[in-house]
Parts: C-alpha cells; sequence; structure tokens
C-alpha cells in the first residue's frame, strides 16, 4: 500500500545540510525533495530504553528536523547492554537529558524537545497533536493501548515495536488505512501470563534490529516512499535469522474508539484472585529483615520462598531464601514441597509473580502465607545495595 508522503517539504536545505544528507540526496526515491521533508518532520518517541535509543539515534542521523522524546526515567546501569544512546558516566541521569545530549552529538541541526513525563490520559493527546508520526517501543500493555486509543483519536499514524528474549515484531498502525493494535491485541493477556523484558530479558542487539525497522517505517510514511507495515505485522527470530510477515485486518465487529480509558484497570497488573490474595498478606522488605533476625534468634520460623528463575537468582537474592520457581507452583509440583508446619513467605523481582503463587497457596489452605512487597528489588535497594540490581 502506496500513500502519500506525511509531511510537506521544508523550504530548502542549507549548504551544511546537502552535504551531511549527500547519501540520502543521491538517492532517487528519497532525493531533495525527500530529504527537505524529513527536515520538517516532527516525530515523538515514547521512550529512551531499548527500542527508543537505535530509534532516535537513527531518526537524528536521518535528519529529521524535530524530535520528541517522552520518558521520565533515569539511566541505571542494568541499561546499558541495549540503550546504546547511554554511556557509563550517564548512570543516574535523566534519559532524557542523556538521549538529548548523545543526539546532539549526532546531529547538531535536529532540534530535540524532550519531555520528562510519564505518559497518562492527561497529556497524551496534547503532547500527540504536537507532532506528526509517533513511535512506540514501551514495554508494558497498558501503554501500548494508550498510544494507540490517542493515536485512532487524533488521526495519528504510529509505528510499534516489541522484543523479548530473541524475537521482535513491527507494524505501523493508522486507523484511516488499515487496523490499529486493538485490532492485533483486542485484549491484553492475562496478568502474569506474559513476562517483561526486565523479568524475561532481552539480547541486547534485537533492539537495533527491530529499533532501525522502525526508523526505516518512520522515512518511509514521512517521504512517501515504499509500502509501509500498515495491515501487515513483521515478525522476527534471531536465533533462527527469519522474518515472517503475516497480515493484518480491521476486525469488522471492534467497538470504535471514542475516549480514552483507565489502562491500568483494563489491563490489570495482577488477577483479581492474586489482588484479594495480598490484601492483608503483603509485607515490606523492612519487617523482613526483622523476621530474618527474629528466625536466626530462634524466636520465629518461616519458610522464604523464591519464586524466580534460577538464572535471576544467580543476579541476586534475600539470603536464608530456597528457590522454588513460580512454574512449579503453576503445575502443581511445588505444593507438596511446603511446610505444614511453618508459615511461609514468598518474593520475586518486584511483587507481582509472588503475588499470583501467593493466591496459589491460599488456595492450597496456607492462609497464612504472606508475600514481600517490593521483591528483592526493594530488597536491594533498602536493604543490601551491595547486591546488583537489574
Amino acid at each position: 500500500m502506496s500513500l502519500p508522503p506525511l509531511v510537506e517539504p521544508a523550504a530548502e536545505l542549507t549548504q551544511e545540510e546537502v552535504q551531511r544528507y549527500s547519501r540520502h540526496l543521491i538517492i532517487p526515491d528519497v532525493g531533495m525533495d525527500g530529504q527537505k521533508r524529513l527536515k520538517n518532520a516532527k516525530v515523538l518517541v515514547i521512550g529512551a530504553g531499548g527500542l527508543g535509543s537505535p530509534a532516535l539515534l537513527y531518526l537524528a542521523a536521518a535528519g529529521v528536523g524535530t524530535l520528541g522524546i517522552v520518558e521520565f526515567d533515569t539511566v541505571d546501569e542494568s541499561n546499558l547492554q541495549r540503550q546504546i544512546i547511554h554511556g557509563q558516566s550517564d548512570i543516574g541521569k535523566s534519559k532524557a537529558l542523556s538521549a538529548k545530549e548523545s543526539i546532539a552529538e549526532v546531529n547538531p541541526l535536529v532540534n530535540v524537545i524532550t519531555h520528562d513525563v510519564r505518559l497518562d490520559n492527561d497529556n497524551v493527546l496534547e503532547l500527540f497533536a504536537q507532532y506528526d508520526l509517533i513511535l512506540d517501543g514501551t514495554d508494558n500493555f497498558a501503554t501500548r493501548y494508550l498510544v494507540n486509543d490517542a493515536a485512532v483519536l487524533l488521526g495519528k499514524p504510529y509505528v510499534w515495536g516489541s522484543i523479548f528474549r530473541f524475537e521482535g515484531q513491527v507494524s505501523v498502525f493508522w486507523e484511516k488505512h488499515g487496523p490499529n493494535y486493538r485490532d492485533l491485541y483486542p485484549v491484553p493477556p492475562p496478568p502474569g501470563m506474559v513476562p517483561s523484558c526486565a523479568e524475561g530479558g532481552v539480547l541486547g542487539v534485537l533492539c537495533a534490529s527491530i529499533g532501525s525497522i522502525m526508523v526505516t517505517e518512520a522515512i518511509k510514511l514521512i517521504t512517501g516512499i515504499g509500502d509501509p507495515l500498515i495491515g501487515r505485522l513483521m515478525v522476527y527470530d534471531a536465533l533462527e535469522m527469519s522474518y515472517k510477515t503475516l497480515k493484518l485486518r480491521k476486525d469488522p465487529e471492534s467497538e470504535p474508539i471514542e475516549k480514552l480509558i483507565d489502562y491500568d484497570a483494563f489491563c490489570g497488573d495482577l488477577t483479581p484472585e492474586a489482588a484479594e490474595a495480598v490484601s492483608g498478606s503483603t509485607i515490606s522488605v523492612g519487617q523482613l529483615k526483622e523476621w530474618l533476625e527474629a528466625r536466626d534468634k530462634g524466636e520465629k520460623d518461616f519458610e522464604l520462598i523464591d519464586v524466580r528463575e534460577p538464572v535471576e537468582r544467580e543476579i541476586n537474592n534475600i539470603p536464608g531464601s530456597v528457590l522454588i520457581p513460580k512454574g512449579d507452583f503453576q503445575n502443581g509440583t511445588a505444593l507438596p514441597q511446603l511446610p505444614q508446619d511453618k508459615q511461609v513467605v514468598l518474593y520475586c523481582k518486584v511483587g507481582g509473580r509472588s503475588a499470583e503463587v501467593l493466591a496459589l497457596v491460599h488456595g492450597a489452605g496456607l492462609k497464612d502465607a504472606v508475600h514481600v512487597g517490593g521483591g528483592v528489588s526493594a530488597w536491594v535497594s533498602q536493604i543490601d545495595p551491595s547486591q546488583a540490581a537489574y
């Protein structure tokens, strides 16, 4: 599906711009006209993380005139394995500021606007209205549905990318020309069903593969060249080194998107069973520290269980715990291992998985079981900062 260019061309290119973009200018399909359109384009990138990093660098290098960055987080050492727009000296710095500084090194001719905010219902429409095109590489479903619905309401096209471990997906959603994200995923997966990259990991270089495809689609839309991924889903498997393209179509029975909704409630961080289980059965890492000290003195007895995967435990753990992965609870093999004569305390990385396991343990009759709010991440940040975070 060929479409007209998304952006009108700028009036002219300076001599400096002609020299900088000469390799674009000699491509007949891009040429002077296409480069002027890139100069005049305003692109908003959601997140300066794994996908946002290569996307921002290549958009800047390509000569996109105005780049907006929505990012409220700060740079952590664990980001550097894949978020190549940041460096060692940026640790602790605002990701938006770090990204802006890196872009200035790549192309000082680009106007970078930072939006150091969390994208939400109150600001999304105002932000999107300022840009021609949106790139979304976020890793949570609530934000993905928010981006989609806002883009539909404003009639904006957006490029969507997703990564996990060795696999990535890319598509272009534009309501007036094809399907939107809800046609691909009408409802979010059940809470806890799909782990995030922070829980399941991602091959760092996969970000470059998918991020570069997202930028390619953006350039095609802006300049009106080629066949954009509208109505198609590109799936990349790095281990097989294969690319597959699946056709997408609009769901004829889907409800029209007429307003923004409560996306956290729609996606649900926890299942209803887990939400009920953690109510009144959650302890803080400070309480756990006191409990462990009391256990060492023989004043309290309980079993502390880590429900993460073995590879995560190799990175960090709460001393005095044993490992029983969440999957063992789900398939039933863990339940016979649980002590019947002492309290069970569960933890994971941040609390989501342990909450789901807690519901299973309560259902098995151990009603006094509790889980640790914030998980090992809270333990490392508040109790034992000598351990590595991830």
